[in-house]
């Protein structure tokens, strides 16, 4: 089986309307926006490379926020653009899983 990209990356960018734990509220709009920009500008982006994509509630609200990498199917939880960049750099680029970061 083949794959159009490499990695495809999705963000849960669900903001809750009652007020109970959700992706939004922990950043994770800013580092999607941090990811995206980083991917391009390493160059990562496209066919056979890497797709970064918004998505809806991953219904995982308490373990947020949260990403996820296929065709791994890998769940990572981030706390800042640090973490982001680790993830780019050890899945992305080298193909390494981020264990820390599992969820």
């Amino acid at each position: 089986m083949t794959h159009y990209f490499q990695y495809h990356v999705f963000f849960c960018l669900n903001q809750r309307e009652d007020g109970s734990a959700c992706c939004m509220d922990k950043g994770a709009e800013a580092a999607f926006d941090h990811m995206k920009a980083s991917v391009k500008k390493l160059g990562l982006n496209g066919k056979d490379k890497v797709r970064i994509n918004r998505a809806g509630c991953f219904d995982r609200c308490g373990e947020g926020p949260l990403l996820v990498v296929y065709p791994q199917a890998v769940w990572y939880t981030f706390v800042d653009v640090d973490d982001i960049d680790e993830i780019i750099e050890s899945h992305l680029v080298n193909g390494k899983v981020v264990e820390r970061l599992v969820v």
